[in-house]
């Protein structure tokens, strides 16, 4: 395919977009920067996406909340099967949802690691092969894998969530390297500590005031700055950028 340019204001206009914990956090901000760039977006959260709907709407764009668990099989055929039936396509699969349990490894439950693998690497990957299969017919598409810092370095007490989080970097790169013929990229997002509600109280007081120090930009992120390098991901501006890890973390990996 040759190169013929691209929107540099970054629009979605048109694209369907499908994004997993979408009621809150890092979710919630892609979905509502996606739909303010022109997307029509599929809400996906165990929990009730209806607020984000109503924003996504609030920009004149359609949305279609799905309420589900993406480590059960047939909720994520019931996602793909029903977003497909009302849009006709998915252009964009934005795998945000995740979880984290905290322990060190010689007490770390096997239940905690057993649903942080389910949740951050198996649904990561079932949801990915459901939507890769539209978007193999259709010969199109942009998935972003939300990985973390703890995918490149590691964190004590972290476990369960480094080991997902690195294996959704590998996911990452080989359906990059097998989709790449069908004009599918996939990358991977990798924050730092990012200051959603959930973020705020894990790292509130001294443990956040001493761990910014070992950021060498000195703060944590905010939910809007990782959607915007989703959004960018999104665009036709990164439609040479496949199979990569863009580490968003203030510096803290590079020492």
């Amino acid at each position: 395919m040759e190169y013929s340019g691209f929107d540099k204001n970054f629009s979605l206009h048109g694209k369907v977009a499908m994004v997993t914990g979408a009621a809150q956090g890092i979710g919630r901000a892609i979905a509502e920067l996606f739909a303010e760039k022109g997307a029509d977006i599929v809400l996906v959260d165990m929990q009730d996406a209806h607020e984000t709907a109503k924003v996504v709407e609030g920009f004149g764009r359609d949305s279609l909340v799905v309420k589900a668990d993406l480590t059960r099989g047939e909720d994520i055929q019931n996602i793909v099967d029903t977003s497909i039936g009302k849009f006709g396509r998915i252009d964009i699969l934005s795998n945000t949802a995740g979880v984290v349990f905290l322990d060190d490894a010689e007490n770390l439950s096997e239940q905690a690691w057993d649903t942080t693998i389910a949740v951050n690497l198996k649904a990561v990957f079932m949801l990915a092969q459901a939507v890769g299969k539209e978007m193999i017919r259709a010969k199109s598409g942009k998935i972003i894998n939300m990985a973390s810092q703890a995918s490149v370095i590691a964190l004590d007490n972290h476990v369960a969530y480094c080991a997902s989080k690195a294996a959704v970097v590998a996911v990452t790169k080989n359906l990059a390297l097998e989709w790449g013929q069908f004009n599918i990229t996939v990358n991977a997002i990798s924050p730092t500590v990012v200051l959603t509600e959930l973020g705020k109280k894990a790292w509130a007081g001294e443990v956040g005031e001493n761990m910014k120090k070992l950021i060498p930009i000195g703060r944590f992120g905010v939910p809007e700055e990782i959607a915007a390098v989703a959004l960018f991901l999104a665009s036709d501006a990164a439609n040479l950028i496949t199979g990569e890890n863009l580490i968003v973390d203030g510096g803290y990996s590079i020492k």
